[in-house]
């Protein structure tokens, strides 16, 4: 499901590759975070879906991308879908109104290698690679290369007797043969010349995110703070190589998509990966512009924007984009699913 536009914005992206070598990915769905309910008149639990069929899904979305189908999406996507990148929030409707304004050409295409994780009962997500022979003209008439190959996330949740999209990102998939290490923290765009400031200007870029956030998805909800405060203390985690942190705040099934493409499941692998980078100079971390949104009383979706100073595995950090899906464990929320981007993507 190629709903992230990303074919405009590739000339960063090249200089990446995540720090750590992903563990093997998981195909299987796991259930550690299962309740197991000893009322004998408990309802069975609603099966989990497969691979297979999510891959079947992110296909005939792909295909109505490429045709640009808005009537397929309006039916396809939840209510709740959000979308972030580069700072903005879309919501359905935005993103339906987006779908066939980039009119493109594609010669071939294919989506496999599906990756299923679990979030909760009822949203899991899948993982595929996107390979893709064509390119797209947008609004303004210019003509790019759909970025080939990729690495999406797109999250389903069950509603009703159906299952559908609420949350999709990509990544360029960069290999190490072909760019020097780097960390999931660091910013892809070379460093710029520093040029004076004025008050009324920093004001302005201080609110960017702020205005583009409240113009596009619903308005944050009231666990926002909450949220937001967790997730900070995730980066404080990672600054500190913290992995009982990591632990505590987190679930079993924890699977993350890095903004290189890289696809990481399993708690422990994602741990690993996170406390394992070779960091110089990181004394301060931050997570800013969040925006927190209840899908259901135990699952939220927070958006923000995370940052570190330093360097890791010899690449400059900067910010990063990222959207979480956090599920309710008792009285604590706990990380079950992120996904990152960098600036521009």
């Amino acid at each position: 499901m190629k709903l992230f536009l990303c074919a405009f914005a590739l000339a960063s992206v090249s200089a990446l590759m995540a720090g750590c070598g992903a563990p093997a990915a998981n195909t299987t769905v796991g259930n550690a975070n299962t309740n197991v309910n000893s009322n004998a008149n408990a309802k069975p639990a609603a099966a989990a879906p497969t691979a297979d069929a999510l891959l079947a899904m992110e296909k005939q979305a792909n295909e109505a991308w490429i045709k640009g189908d808005k009537a397929f999406f309006e039916g396809f996507l939840s209510d709740k879908f959000v979308e972030y990148g580069d700072g903005k929030r879309m919501s359905k409707s935005e993103l339906v109104g987006m779908i066939g304004s980039f009119k493109c050409d594609v010669k071939s295409w294919s989506v496999d290698d599906p990756q299923v994780s679990r979030i909760d009962a009822d949203t899991y997500v899948v993982s595929a690679k996107g390979t893709y022979d064509g390119s797209c003209t947008g609004p303004d008439g210019k003509s790019m290369k759909i970025p080939s190959p990729t690495r999406t996330a797109s999250v389903y949740i069950r509603e009703g007797d159906k299952w559908k999209g609420i949350y999709h990102g990509e990544s360029v998939i960069v290999a190490p043969s072909t760019a020097p290490a780097s960390n999931t923290a660091s910013n892809a765009k070379k460093e710029e010349p520093k040029k004076e400031v004025s008050k009324t200007d920093e004001k302005t870029a201080s609110n960017a995110n702020t205005a583009s956030n409240s113009s596009t998805a619903p308005a944050a909800d009231g666990n926002t703070d909450a949220l937001a405060t967790l997730h900070k203390s995730g980066w404080e985690a990672w600054r500190n190589k913290d992995a009982k942190k990591f632990e505590e705040m987190t679930t079993k099934d924890l699977s993350v998509l890095n903004p290189v493409g890289m696809w990481i499941s399993g708690q422990a692998n994602v741990i690993t990966a996170w406390t394992g980078m070779k960091c110089e100079g990181v004394t301060k971390t931050s997570f800013t512009d969040a925006v927190a949104t209840a899908v259901s009383p135990t699952l939220e979706i927070l958006t923000g924007k995370g940052s570190s100073d330093g360097t890791c595995d010899g690449q400059k950090n900067g910010d990063l984009y990222q959207t979480a899906f956090y599920v309710k464990d008792g009285t604590a929320w706990k990380l079950a699913f992120m996904a990152e981007s960098l600036p521009g993507m």
